[in-house]
């Protein structure tokens, strides 16, 4: 019996179809003043990455290698394309995308996580920083919430749910059924993993997205810069979100224990790697005073670790290489919107600049926020953050008063990191939703309720204390 597959038999057939009409179709269909043929065909290739991604017809790292081939193929000066048909694209720029500084700075970020793991260290943290929040269920609670979303800021938000469910699965089993125990405990996971992300430019794809983005724009930045804006909104919703979850699953028992197994071996690698880790983050925090670059600092963990063979040929393996790629695939895009004079046509042909600041801030935010419950955060900034930088461009008188294309872009960004409204939404709700304590609804209620005080939250810190 064959399987009928709706992505594959109606999804895909239909994007191909689009994206050749919109490839082949008369130029004079567009009613954009000027428009190129290699304009036109960058919006064809733009529709098939936002369909791919949003659809998830593809895997969103495959979307992004393809999109950038074909960018390579019809956009550039070493296409199949010649200069008669429009602006083309040094096909450096876009082969550039792959190793985008911004890329660099997540490599160095999962080879500091990999390290991390393999010497124990994320074990040995956890032991150290739950045991002050003692037995009590509330405080037990509290305890993770904010270990997750600190380990979150630095390490990929999945694997640190993964390896928290580990530590919560025998717990979860010993609560009573009765009484919200279980329930705050396993959605404290999903929660602090995607809020925490937020706290730092590693922290999850979006952020990096944003300011790989704003980097083409000519704004830096940096690490620290970001980290003094967005870690006090994490604390804020971090503490709001363990009282939302007493108030609503609110505990039966009087006392939790809490037995976290795994060996660490306080050897001389894993000292390296501990002074490391925190050189790293303080370089990371002061930038501004060393004049270090976030994602120059991101490499010398890399160096250490692999001169001392702390970081071996096999650990290659286990960074998320499918994460770079798919971030690539945004910073590719956006490099052919400007350099083919797409973006400058857009910004001519939709009057953006008499439209109300507010408004565009608001829609781009609650956009980026409804797209991530549906699809990948990291595929809905890649598809968002492009165009609002074209938007953000055309109306920066609007939003002089607000942060500029700043404020914009770093918002949507933060937006993608509340977007937890089912299992589908983050691999992090995948993962509590595993356990068969949480249902669909109670995910639902809280990720709406957290999510939209959170990015009202963001959006005060950013405008109060611009960039």
């Amino acid at each position: 019996m064959i399987l009928f597959d709706v992505k594959k038999h109606v999804l895909a057939p239909l994007t191909l179809l689009l994206v050749l009409f919109l490839w082949f179709a008369p130029v004079s269909m567009f009613h954009i003043d000027g428009l190129t043929v290699v304009q036109q065909r960058t919006i064809a290739i733009f529709c098939y990455a936002a369909l791919m991604w949003m659809f998830e017809i593809i895997p969103a790292w495959a979307t992004s290698v393809s999109t950038i081939v074909l960018l390579l193929l019809a956009v550039s000066n070493k296409g199949f394309t010649t200069p008669e048909l429009g602006d083309l694209v040094n096909f450096k720029e876009l082969m550039a995308a792959f190793a985008d500084p911004i890329i660099m700075l997540f490599l160095g970020g999962f080879v500091l996580a990999i390290a991390a793991s393999k010497v124990g260290l994320d074990v040995y943290l956890a032991r150290i920083l739950l045991k002050p929040f003692g037995t009590k269920p509330q405080f037990v609670l509290l305890g993770f919430l904010t270990l997750i979303s600190i380990m979150s800021m630095f390490m990929s938000n999945t694997a640190t749910a993964a390896m928290m469910l580990a530590f919560l699965a025998p717990v979860l089993k010993t609560l009573p059924v009765e009484g919200g125990g279980r329930v705050s405990l396993a959605l404290s996971i999903p929660i602090a993993a995607n809020i925490g992300g937020l706290g730092t430019p590693i922290g999850t794809p979006p952020n990096a997205i944003a300011i790989g983005q704003l980097a083409s724009n000519g704004i830096e930045v940096g690490f620290g810069a970001w980290m003094i804006r967005f870690v006090p909104v994490v604390i804020i919703m971090i503490l709001f979100s363990w009282w939302l979850l007493q108030v609503l699953f609110p505990f039966k028992t009087k006392k939790i224990e809490i037995v976290i197994g795994g060996s660490c071996k306080k050897d001389w690698k894993f000292w390296t790697v501990t002074i490391t880790f925190i050189g790293t983050i303080l370089l990371w925090m002061t930038g501004e005073i060393t004049k270090l670059n976030s994602n120059v600092v991101a490499l010398i963990p890399f160096a250490i670790f692999a001169l001392l063979g702390i970081f071996e040929r096999d650990d290659f393996a286990k960074i998320d290489w499918h994460v770079l790629w798919m971030v690539a695939g945004g910073f590719a895009l956006g490099t052919a919107l400007n350099k083919t004079g797409l973006a400058a046509a857009l910004v001519e042909a939709i009057p953006f600049g008499s439209w109300s600041a507010v408004a565009v801030l608001v829609i781009a935010g609650l956009l980026g926020w409804l797209l991530s419950n549906f699809i990948a955060n990291s595929s809905a900034a890649n598809l968002l953050v492009p165009i609002l930088a074209v938007v953000g461009t055309a109306m920066s008188e609007n939003l002089a008063g607000m942060g500029g294309v700043t404020t914009l872009l770093v918002c949507v960004a933060a937006s993608t990191s509340f977007a937890m409204l089912f299992p589908i939404s983050t691999p992090p709700n995948a993962i509590a939703s595993s356990t068969g304590m949480i249902k669909t609804h109670d995910m639902t209620v809280v990720g709406l309720i957290v999510g939209l005080l959170g990015i009202a939250v963001s959006y005060v810190v950013v405008l109060l204390f611009p960039f």
